[in-house]
């Protein structure tokens, strides 16, 4: 933090600074109260002309919310919108051009007032909310007007649901159909008593194949499968089916045009820098599917088999509400887009989804952005084409606005509709799923089911074995292992271990051992490794000829080239007792570019009893000692403190003392264990001028580590490696040559992405704070200085801030380059660009 003084000569100064950068594509608040100058002491509600939005946008403030702090909105019929209190009452809102009128919205029942609801529907002639409160019962009550003068009579409890804190039951929407209503909650939140039939086979568990560990903090360590949920329900709150699980804390659900559910779910931010961090990430919510949330370090890779990944990963967050770009006047990019809001670091964004066989995938950009703006949810409104958001939450200052687009429409790109393959793979699906139930004639089920299991689509395959777990085991277990195509077959054997028994094990086990490693895809390699841990942890461990025959088998495969590979490997490997791999490892561990890597060697060995030699100890206990330049989130340090004891506990107990001085962490060890001395300080162009004299064409293998050294894996992305605070560089070699490579390295504030800006804060002590705001609670924000140590954040109150500006410098460091030679640069250009 830069400390100014306070003098009025230099406070003018600064303030005159700050002055000419507020207005950004934002256009006047539209009503009275959105009138105070932003400037002045307590900001109060963040203006629109603080905003960033693409071109031919406006934003305009609504109602600047003095009635608690809105986290929830619904159309009504009658064209106002109707909004909650996260700790209070519900408030319509007739919407004007002046602004808006609002008027709260008494619920008596007998239990008293209602609030605190987190999911708002007009449907069926009623008016349904989800309640997630501590002071009044929660669930999903129905509210009848019965006289049609927008009061509710009548509150009918319908399903009772426990009040689980802000990861509790959520949203609530009409489906595709118009004849049912789905709802969402949180990972705190406990099924409805009274299921009906579930899409979901119910044998969920955790399926940790080594002893899982629970937040360093403890965070959520008692809360065990499944984890957040989907379910539809009649309108009388009755017939519920289970549709999906394993969310951790998704807020909102939408359906496209085609009937598709999506949902943002959210990530585990104090995780960050682990290899069990999940980003926060759009997902296409199928029938019958499982996402792996799990608690600590149990969540289940997106890659497993038995979890359906993401559509599109976002990266850090807090996600909130969405929905389609449906009814908007907006371009027709942004009209079929879906709007996801991200409540800490003030975003909406823009996703663009695209089928990807019979699922999807797509691409993000920000949409929206201001500082602070803790976007709670959102909703169009087809009367007059725009988007319509609230901010608050969490006490903080609440807000109503509105998006409208005054450009030119007929100049848009029309809408493309999906290819005909697209549209037969989703029938394909659709068929497979409506075999998820249990049926009386299910030979035809079968049938079909183990014929898609083979097909490259992992919708289709997932939801063909969806299908068979829902018959019985007995019909089709021996015909899943009479498969022929090994990659049928390794799905198949992941229905046998989540339905089968001790009996099954043998059986399953010499069908796996049956299949040649390595002619494997890597994808399905990772299945293989996991479907033989599932049989491991399901069907009665493995005995120990089965392991020697294993580990004949898969011990020489480590490490594999692809880093996922290697890290299933490894942890099979351990849970195999094979001696042998216990220091290739170790060695692994070391030599890693990757943190996440790294960290994942080191928590698979803490489990390891054999194979350890006096040195492999030594440099497994080293490492530890050199981790004063790895960041992570919250839990980061106590988690790595957890591992290292737990494997020291590991060690026999006569040759703990010698191991005892390594448990030490190093003083004075700040930087990281390489110190490098200055070469130059470069330019752009004298850097690229030293590289073309240099004649370096660069090597990208050398270019690999040299990305590791320079810290840009603590927010980059390569691939499976690194992190996400900054952008993905995995594809970059596709978008820029080398000269805007190194340009955005040596400068990287000439051009700063909306998605990565940073502001600035000016405080009445004349501090100048600059960072993004990633939490709020009441009038305190918690902004992040650092993307190198996103668990350090400073905490600035909104009555001490004077004024706020995005911040015309990069949070990415300056410097990074130089002290590396050309030739080492040249390395880096060559990784960077090897994605071509």
């Amino acid at each position: 933090m830069l400390r100014s003084s306070v003098c009025a000569f230099l406070l003018s100064a600064t303030l005159s600074a700050f002055s000419p950068l507020f207005r950004i594509d934002a256009a006047e608040p539209s009503s009275k109260s959105a009138q105070s100058d932003s400037g002045a002491k307590g900001l109060g509600i963040t203006e629109a002309s603080q905003f960033s939005v693409p071109d031919g946008f406006v934003v305009e403030v609504v109602h600047e919310v003095t009635e608690g702090s809105w986290v929830s909105l619904a159309a009504s019929p009658d064209g106002s919108l109707l909004a909650c209190d996260q700790y209070g009452s519900l408030y319509r809102t007739h919407l004007a051009d002046a602004g808006a009128e609002v008027e709260k919205v008494v619920v008596q029942t007998d239990a008293g007032e209602l609030q605190g609801a987190q999911g708002v529907l007009f449907a069926f002639g009623s008016l349904y909310v989800n309640v997630n409160s501590r002071d009044f019962p929660s669930g999903v009550w129905r509210l009848t007007d019965s006289n049609g003068d927008n009061q509710y009579e009548k509150a009918e409890h319908l399903i009772e649901l426990n009040a689980a804190g802000e990861h509790g039951p959520h949203a609530l929407i009409l489906s595709h159909d118009g004849k049912r209503i789905l709802m969402c909650a949180g990972n705190n939140t406990k099924l409805p008593e009274e299921i009906a039939q579930s899409r979901v086979p119910q044998v969920w568990d955790e399926d940790q194949l080594l002893t899982r560990m629970p937040d360093a903090r403890g965070h959520n360590a008692k809360r065990l499968a499944p984890g957040g949920f989907v379910v539809s329900l009649d309108p009388n709150g009755k017939d519920i089916e289970l549709i999906a699980t394993g969310f951790r804390n998704q807020y909102d659900i939408a359906l496209d045009k085609d009937g598709e559910l999506f949902t943002y779910d959210a990530d585990m931010e104090w995780d960050v820098g682990t290899p069990w961090y999940r980003p926060t990430r759009v997902n296409h919510v199928i029938s019958g599917a499982e996402f792996g949330w799990r608690n600590g370090t149990g969540k289940w890779p997106a890659d497993y088999p038995d979890s359906f990944g993401a559509a599109v990963d976002i990266g850090p967050g807090s996600p909130t509400g969405i929905c389609f770009g449906y009814g908007t006047k907006f371009p027709a990019k942004y009209e079929n887009a879906l709007f996801i809001g991200d409540w800490s670091y003030g975003n909406i964004h823009a996703v663009t989804l695209e089928p990807d066989g019979s699922s999807y995938k797509g691409k993000y950009e920000v949409f929206a952005t201001a500082a602070p703006l803790p976007v709670t949810d959102m909703v169009v409104n087809p009367n007059d084409g725009a988007l319509y958001f609230a901010i608050g939450g969490r006490r903080t200052q609440s807000g109503l606005y509105r998006i409208r687009y005054e450009g030119d429409l007929s100049s848009g790109v029309k809408q493309v509709g999906d290819s005909k393959s697209a549209l037969v793979a989703r029938e394909v699906r659709h068929e497979l799923e409506a075999y998820h139930q249990r049926l009386d004639n299910p030979q035809s089920a079968i049938e079909q089911a183990i014929k898609s299991l083979a097909l490259n689509d992992r919708a289709i395959a997932y939801a063909s074995r969806i299908a068979l777990e829902h018959q019985p085991i007995a019909l089709w277990r021996d015909q899943v292992l009479a498969l022929t195509d090994d990659r049928a077959a390794i799905l198949g054997i992941v229905a046998i271990a989540r339905h089968g028994g001790a009996d099954d094990r043998d059986e399953a086990i010499d069908r796996l051992a049956k299949i040649d490693f390595d002619a494997l895809s890597e994808v399905d390699q990772v299945n293989y490794l996991r479907a033989l841990g599932l049989v491991a942890i399901r069907l009665g461990g493995i005995s120990n000829a089965q392991k020697q025959g294993l580990v004949e088998k898969l011990s020489s495969k480590f490490p594999a080239a692809n880093d996922r590979v290697s890290q299933e490997l490894a942890r099979l490997l351990v849970y195999l007792e094979d001696s042998s791999a216990t220091s290739r490892i170790v060695e692994a561990m070391a030599s890693s570019d990757s943190q996440e890597s790294q960290l994942h060697m080191a928590y698979v060995l803490r489990e390891a009893k054999q194979g350890w030699t006096g040195e492999s100890r030594k440099l497994f206990f080293e490492w530890f000692q050199n981790l004063q330049s790895a960041r992570g989130g919250a839990s980061f340090g106590g988690f790595v403190q957890n591992i290292k004891m737990a494997a020291f506990a590991n060690i026999p107990s006569e040759l703990q003392a010698s191991i005892e001085p390594l448990l030490k962490v190093k003083e004075n060890q700040t930087g990281p264990a390489k110190q490098r001395k200055l070469v130059q300080q470069w330019t752009t162009d004298g850097l690229l001028a030293a590289m073309d004299s240099s004649n370096a064409a660069g090597d990208a293998e050398a270019g690999r580590k040299i990305f590791a050294e320079a810290s840009c894996l603590k927010c980059h992305r390569m691939g499976t490696d690194g992190g996400i605070l900054g952008p993905d560089l995995t594809a970059a070699g596709g978008r820029f040559n080398r000269h805007d490579m190194i340009e955005s390295i040596v400068d990287p504030s000439k051009v700063i992405s909306d998605q990565y800006s940073a502001t600035q804060f000016l405080t009445e002590d004349g501090d100048i704070l600059t960072g993004r705001v990633v939490n709020m609670n009441g009038e305190t924000l918690k902004v992040m200085t650092n993307m190198l140590d996103p668990s350090a954040q400073t905490a600035i109150e909104r009555d001490a801030i004077m004024q706020t500006r995005p911040a015309t410098t990069s949070m990415m460091p300056s410097g990074l380059l130089d002290t590396f030679s050309p030739e080492e640069i040249a390395d880096l250009a060559a990784y960077l660009l090897s994605a071509r």
